[in-house]
This record gives C-alpha cells, sequence and structure tokens, in this order.
C-alpha cells in the first residue's frame, strides 16, 4: 500500500489488479469501518478498492488521481463533509458514480445528494447484500435509495414525495396550474400526458414549462424534480397513467 501524506491528513492507494473489476474509493473517517469495509468488498473477485480517504478533501484528491469507477462517500466528515465533496465533485464533472454510506440520513439530505450528483444512499447498519445490490444497481446505471434499486431518479424522487408528504409549500410566483404541472412532472408525466390530463395542447405545456424554468431559475425536467421535492412544491404526487401514444419530452 502507498501512503500520500499531506499537511493535515492522509490517504491510501490499494495495489492495483489486473481484472476488470470495479474499481472503488472508499472516504470514511472510522478507522474501523473503513478498514472492515475495505475486507468486505475485497472478498467480491468482481470489487476491486484502488483507495481509502479519511475525509472528502482526500477523497477529491483521489477521484481525481484514480479516476476509480465507484466512490463510497461518508455522509459526516471532519475539513470537508460528504455534502461539500459531493458539491465539488458535481462541479468537476467527474465521471466516478457515488454512492453515500451513512449511519443516518433523512429526507432533506437525501434530496440534496441526489441533486448533487450520488446515484445511492445506503445505510451503514445494512446488511452486507444490501450493499453489494447497490453497488451493482449503480454501475448499472439504476439508482439506490435505503434498501430499495430505483430504475430512475424521477421515479426515487415520487416515492420519496409520496413516503414524506410535505404539506406547506412556497409559491415561488407560481400560478395554479403551474403547480399543478409541476405536480404531475413528479408523476413521471410527459408532455403529451399534461397536455391530455389538462385538456391542453403541447405548446401550451411547453409554453408553462418555460415559464416555471424560468421563475425557479432550473434548465430541465430532472433540475424542476429535484427542486419541487426540496421546497416541497407539491403535496401530492399523482401517479401517471401511461399511454400508448406517450412520448419522451
Amino acid at each position: 500500500m502507498q501512503t500520500i501524506d499531506n499537511a493535515r491528513s492522509r490517504f491510501h492507494i490499494m495495489p492495483t489488479t489486473a481484472n476488470a473489476a470495479i474499481r472503488i474509493v472508499i472516504a470514511d473517517d472510522h478507522p474501523v469501518f473503513r478498514e472492515g469495509l475495505v475486507k468486505l468488498l475485497e472478498a467480491k473477485p468482481d470489487l476491486h478498492v484502488v483507495g481509502v480517504a479519511c475525509d472528502g478533501a482526500d477523497a477529491m484528491a483521489l477521484v481525481a488521481k484514480l479516476e476509480p469507477d465507484l466512490l463510497l462517500l461518508d455522509l459526516a466528515m471532519p475539513r470537508m463533509t460528504g455534502l461539500a465533496a459531493l458539491h465539488e465533485l458535481k462541479d468537476r464533472s467527474t465521471r466516478t458514480r457515488i454512492i453515500m454510506v451513512t449511519a443516518a440520513i433523512d429526507r432533506t439530505e437525501i434530496i440534496t445528494a441526489l441533486q448533487l450528483g450520488a446515484q445511492g444512499v445506503v445505510l451503514k447498519g445494512s446488511a452486507s447484500e444490501v450493499l453489494f445490490k447497490s453497488i451493482r444497481a449503480v454501475m448499472a446505471g439504476q439508482y439506490w435509495v435505503g434498501r430499495n434499486r430505483v430504475a430512475d431518479l424521477t421515479t426515487a424522487l415520487h416515492e420519496l414525495a409520496a413516503s414524506h408528504p410535505q404539506p406547506t409549500r412556497k409559491q415561488f410566483g407560481l400560478t395554479p396550474r403551474e403547480l399543478e404541472i409541476i405536480g404531475v412532472i413528479l408523476g413521471g408525466y410527459s408532455n403529451n400526458d399534461i397536455a391530455v390530463k389538462f385538456s391542453i395542447s403541447e405548446k401550451t405545456v411547453k409554453h408553462h414549462l418555460t415559464n416555471i424554468f424560468d421563475k425557479l431559475g432550473v434548465s430541465n425536467r430532472l433540475e424542476l424534480a429535484l427542486f419541487a421535492l426540496h421546497h416541497h412544491l407539491a403535496a401530492t404526487v399523482p401517479v401517471p397513467v401511461p399511454s400508448e401514444n406517450t412520448k419522451a419530452s
């Protein structure tokens, strides 16, 4: 193992392997948990830990140096928290996929982590098989929240909203119809679905979306969904009724 020292902390680069295993960096400030996680992952032939860090700053340095496939990132760490590291990594547009592995996380933190680019959230108290499943789900392009695989982020946000209703919401200058449209977008509706539901044209739907984007400072439907969930813009989220005429928008 190669040890790299800096003024305030240090991280480790593990020996490389010749196979095509998933290359993983672990960032956690608890040595016992960190070392146990290394042993757990290394027991699987398709998983290989290439580096370990004890805070968010060193995690970013390792990601930049090693370009791993996956970063297992603790939420609460000294010097730089997991969420702060996520924010920095998002700005760097890293290809590394990220799973938050933490002792406890609330709904707001889950939404923030997803907004900042995390693909998964796993509790430290979960069974080891849950962690393995989350890794394979995320590496397959899916999302993982708690104990469940989620096919896409819109579905994950829908489930979060449905399980944690928030009656109080700010308006942000939105009209009642715009708030209704945000609600059905969280439910997974396409522009065509929205037009049919409200008996309006798709052109009108796009006009509403343009106004919504401008008022909230977002640029696409995913950012809108994340913003809406974070600020509780939809009190209830309808379940979409797919049709054969539905088109992706």
